[in-house]
């Protein structure tokens, strides 16, 4: 019974592992759009800001007064925020092969990002070199999940020799 488990626990990892190679890809597409609109509006912001002879602290230090200002300033704060953790993310992950995004998953942390890829989102089968080595990383790792967690749970219950 423990073996049947784990070749289920296996081939649902190698099914959800395989699907890792698109997925990134597709979250890569999103990050860098996302990336380039807040490039823009940091951009825009820092020209007027230079314009009219500040640098961006100073002109987000001068935003304020009215709630609609603090807001706005708030707002402008958190885009540029986001906008240095994608462009690092973005820079960190370009030109990187699917099996060289696998380590580095923790570029994958935006989750806006992450849901809106997920939602759209359709599972293929996987027919690139990358998403069948995937698939064996997924089956060797759901295979030996489940098969220590069965053995640590049923280990008080065998018998001895």
């Amino acid at each position: 019974m423990i073996r049947t488990l784990a070749m289920i626990g296996g081939l649902a990892g190698a099914v959800v592992m395989s699907q890792f190679p698109e997925f990134t890809q597709q979250y890569m597409q999103r990050l860098s759009g996302a990336r380039t609109e807040l490039q823009v509006v940091t951009t825009g912001f820092e020209l007027t800001a230079k314009a009219a002879g500040y640098t961006r602290d100073e002109a987000l230090e001068k935003m304020g007064g009215t709630s609609f200002q603090d807001n706005l300033r708030d707002q402008m704060r958190r885009n540029f925020t986001r906008y240095e953790r994608l462009d690092s993310a973005y820079l960190a992950l370009k030109g990187t092969e699917p099996m060289a995004r696998l380590a580095k998953v923790w570029h994958f942390r935006d989750t806006d990002l992450a849901k809106r890829t997920w939602e759209d989102f359709r599972p293929a089968i996987p027919v690139t070199a990358d998403g069948l080595l995937c698939a064996g990383i997924g089956f060797v790792g759901g295979w030996l999940l489940v098969s220590l967690i069965l053995g640590a749970f049923l280990r008080p219950f065998r018998r001895t020799a």
